[in-house]
């Protein structure tokens, strides 16, 4: 399966945020916990070259613990500032303050020998679409500041957000780049969310997953349908929406519903903790 998407309004997006880039001190990327190195946009690793770095690795709740602590290792190991972080749930955030203090600890050395104190450091929040950038901001800054919803690229124009005296942040579009090299990028990412749905082959993506659960994680499937996953993938997709009761008029089975339910199921969990991707 080889997915791409990348609609028009991303082109100016990415380049507003080259030009955005040089107001602030410090870039923080959000990153999905589950797909950390799927959901991190290469275009952004060149954006900012030179600036102060911190990555959150968000909706870490969803992702599987052992895998997120060996990803955090992994981004230390890099030199990067990171956290594990639940945005809606506030999970993490009470550090987020000192590791931006960290991560900008020259930058405020240098306004400290220049006399400059207490300056508000401004921060740039980036990430690809869905991965829950104005969650963050609406958590980090205990209010509604930036609009949110669950479809990719709900968050329009330029919004800068206050947080006490101490930091700025500017809020910025979900985006992706032109072409995913590898089909296991865009095959991640539209099993996440953060590719529009509407856009989908939804069965085959609904197969596509059973096959990974099969393989990863044995068990999960029939502990969560109660059926046996010895079956090839568009059979135990008929199977599991014979459970669920997807059925059309006359008893045919409604696979396209089914799958959409499985992948809702993976999305929010109800699989359980799943990690698709290993340092």
């Amino acid at each position: 399966m080889n997915l791409q998407w990348y609609p028009g309004h991303m082109t100016s997006a990415m380049r507003s945020m080259r030009e955005d880039v040089k107001l602030v001190d410090l870039i923080i990327e959000l990153l999905d916990a589950r797909v950390p190195r799927s959901s991190r946009n290469p275009d952004l690793g060149s954006l900012g070259t030179g600036k102060a770095r911190l990555i959150l690795l968000n909706k870490a709740d969803l992702a599987d613990e052992e895998c997120n602590r060996r990803w955090i290792a992994h981004f230390k190991e890099e030199g990067t500032e990171v956290l594990a972080i639940n945005a809606k749930t506030g999970q993490g955030m009470e550090q987020i303050r000192n590791a931006v203090r960290s991560a900008c600890k020259e930058k405020i050395e240098r306004d400290r020998r220049r006399g400059i104190l207490n300056r508000p450091l401004r921060a740039m929040v980036a990430g690809i679409p869905n991965v829950g950038k104005s969650s963050f901001i609406n958590s980090f800054g205990k209010k509604a500041a930036a609009k949110t919803g669950n479809k990719p690229g709900v968050t329009r124009g330029r919004q800068w957000i206050k947080i006490r005296n101490e930091l700025e942040l500017l809020d910025t579009p979900g985006v992706l780049w032109p072409k995913f090299e590898d089909p296991q990028v865009g095959l991640h990412l539209a099993l996440i969310g953060s590719i529009n749905d509407e856009i989908l082959p939804t069965e085959e993506l609904g197969t596509e997953l059973l096959a990974l659960l099969k393989e990863g994680w044995p068990g999960r499937l029939r502990e969560r349908y109660e059926v046996e996953e010895d079956s090839d993938t568009p059979l135990l997709l008929a199977a599991i929406g014979k459970r669920l009761g997807c059925l059309k008029p006359g008893g045919e089975i409604d696979t396209l519903r089914t799958a959409r339910l499985i992948l809702d199921d993976l999305r929010s969990a109800r699989l359980g903790r799943i990690s698709l991707e290993l340092p």
